[in-house]
């Protein structure tokens, strides 16, 4: 573990831009001496005092509500001062550079947090946990990351990590009896316990992806034959023209994003580039791009022309192969009238729709719906936050523990031993309980300055 910076740090720990309250953290061994020097006053632990801020010339900057929590009862486990002034941005980067200039420096993005997890207070998936409910854009998501803060997910981990250290206790002990066949030393009863473990892993993993499609959302790609409407359909679900949209085919050439919002659930759509044979050095480009955009792809709306969609079918059948879910959408049914355009059957994976009328857009926003909502889980019991990364370690572990396993039935106990050592580490890099510098340093460097 890192020994904890012993430096006093300072930042605006209150959203940018004016507001009715803002507030300047402090956090360090000089936190509260410093707090006493802006407030020419004392202050006292866990006491809401009134005061004047003065910057180091004796000049009032503001007045407030002076706070101070002694370490290591306070969220960095320092001394920490949280002054609380009328949220004008100039007056509060005065206050920081106050701060500054009474020997603490500005913090960095993410540092309060950082240093609440190396004096323990948090672990790490506690302290992205943080990050993510101020990022939580709905009342669901902001649940989700108050449970993994509130340490759902962390207990879920530290209870396999026990299991498993005392899985590779057993073995190791095995190791000095090399002689025994592994049956004779409890062997059976270690396969059960690896199964339980195995069985628990596989279910904490299908959780943390639930939590990590929940805070990253569907991924949508748009696909489909030139001009058949892809970047109208675009335009019409964001509500704004985000997309040229001509009727000369090959128009879309790169990918372009955009991010909304349905019923709750975050999702990303893509617009892509036509698939289609032929085409010129640039758009064979784009169709490459809209290739590997569909390789990471949750979801693919597929776009056809009302007036062929059997060809269109055919021109995207290989490059959609490999997308777990697809929505045909129908479109210019404005032109082709099409018989099915009404759209009755909500369960449907095709729909009638025309970018250009309106007409089964509900119907298509609907459908988008039930699909983000469902893959993200979202309304179930007990869904916490996830990252990629967490995902990630707990899919590593299932590996190295399915060779521990292997290894065991072949009573190989040296490599087994190595295995669910590799298997209790992964899990610890969850936690933090094993990590590197420069993964604190990435996943620090995303959070906000004043947290």
């Amino acid at each position: 573990m890192t020994p904890a910076p012993r430096d006093t740090i300072a930042a605006i720990a209150t959203a940018a831009g004016p507001g009715g309250v803002g507030i300047v953290r402090l956090s360090g061994p000089r936190a509260r001496a410093i707090g006493e020097a802006l407030c020419r006053r004392g202050l006292r632990a866990r006491h809401a005092h009134h005061a004047r801020f003065h910057d180091p010339d004796g000049e009032v900057l503001d007045d407030g509500i002076a706070l101070y929590f002694a370490a290591p009862a306070s969220f960095t486990g320092e001394d920490v001062v949280e002054l609380q002034a009328h949220g004008s941005p100039a007056v509060l980067q005065a206050l920081v550079a106050s701060c500054v200039a009474l020997g603490a420096r500005r913090a960095r993005a993410g540092e309060f947090s950082e240093r609440a997890f190396l004096e323990g207070r948090v672990d790490l998936a506690q302290a992205e946990a943080i990050a993510d409910l101020i990022a939580a854009a709905d009342l669901q998501a902001a649940r989700a990351a108050r449970r993994a803060l509130d340490g759902e997910f962390s207990r879920r981990v530290e209870a396999l990590a026990a299991e498993l250290l005392a899985v590779r206790v057993h073995v190791e002990a095995a190791i000095d009896f090399v002689d025994e066949p592994i049956d004779t030393l409890g062997g059976a009863a270690l396969k059960a316990r690896l199964a339980r473990i195995d069985a628990d892993l596989d279910a904490l993993l299908r959780a943390a992806e639930r939590g990590r499609r929940l805070r990253d959302g569907l991924h949508a790609v748009i696909v489909g034959p030139p001009n058949a409407g892809k970047s109208s359909l675009l335009n019409a679900l964001a509500g704004s023209e985000r997309a040229i949209v001509t009727d000369i085919a090959g128009t879309t050439r790169d990918l372009l994003h955009e991010t909304l919002r349905v019923d709750g659930v975050e999702m990303t759509l893509v617009d892509t580039a036509g698939l289609r044979e032929g085409g010129d050095a640039i758009e064979r480009e784009g169709m490459r791009r809209a290739g590997t955009e569909l390789g990471r792809a949750d979801l693919a709306i597929v776009v056809l022309d009302a007036r062929d969609p059997e060809g269109g079918r055919r021109a995207v059948a290989e490059a959609i192969a490999g997308v777990p879910e697809r929505l045909w959408v129908h479109n210019k049914i404005d032109l082709s009238g099409d018989a099915g355009s009404d759209n009755a059957d909500a369960g449907t994976d095709t729909l009638y729709v025309s970018a250009q009328t309106g007409a089964g857009l509900d119907a298509l926003h609907a459908a988008l719906g039930t699909r983000a909502a469902r893959y993200a889980g979202a309304g179930e019991a007990g869904a916490f936050s996830a990252r990629t990364r967490h995902v990630e370690a707990l899919q590593a572990a299932a590996t190295e523990l399915a060779e521990a396993r292997l290894q065991l039935d072949h009573e190989v106990l040296e490599l087994a031993a190595e295995a669910l050592r590799q298997a209790h580490d992964r899990l610890g890099e969850i936690t933090g309980r094993v990590h590197a510098d420069d993964l604190l340093g990435h996943i620090f460097s995303s959070f906000c300055i004043g947290k």
